[in-house]
């Protein structure tokens, strides 16, 4: 079997989660299985290994998950991008439009220095507001954002189609139709 099918067929789906109509898509079952784990964390590695970025930006909370095992595995420093009110130190905020409403996440200002430049990591693109955010709070510090990952795609909300058309690079593993 395919790495990505695999990965694919690992995720679960829980129909009508956080509401009735939306198909929530867990990663949890690929963190539960060891070799699953390895394989998935392996597809960023290998991509990431030449490219060389200074560092991994995680968005909270999943995107920690992912970004602080490859920043690991890459020998490179992590950054967490938080829910606002998170952070001890001097942070930067953007705010942005969610499904259900607004939020705000926070990176400290001396998370990247200028010309750094990082992978914004996070589990799925959904809007692509938080992405979005993340991006423009590296950026608002002087990183580039050389590239946005995830696992899963949902294409259909249109978060994929907007952060490339804000210039964002994006690679995702797998994708689903619908929400």
């Amino acid at each position: 079997m395919d790495d990505r099918d695999l990965i694919r067929q690992t995720l679960r789906t829980v129909p009508d989660w956080p509401e009735p109509g939306v198909q929530f898509r867990d990663i949890t079952p690929l963190l539960q299985n060891p070799r699953v784990f390895r394989v998935l964390i392996d597809q960023f590695v290998h991509r990431y290994f030449d490219a060389r970025p200074d560092a991994i930006a995680g968005i909270d909370a999943r995107g920690f998950i992912l970004g602080a095992v490859l920043a690991y595995e890459l020998n490179i420093g992590f950054v967490p991008i938080r829910k606002k009110g998170k952070l001890p130190f001097d942070t930067v905020e953007e705010s942005y439009a969610l499904e259900y409403g607004e939020a705000t996440v926070e990176l400290h200002t001396d998370a990247v220095k200028p010309g750094d430049r990082v992978v914004l990591v996070d589990d799925l693109i959904a809007t692509g507001g938080t992405m979005l955010a993340g991006k423009k709070l590296l950026e608002r510090l002087g990183a580039t954002v050389i590239e946005g990952a995830a696992i899963v795609d949902l294409p259909e909300l249109g978060g994929s189609t907007r952060l490339r058309a804000e210039g964002l690079a994006l690679h995702t593993l797998v994708s689903f139709d619908g929400h």
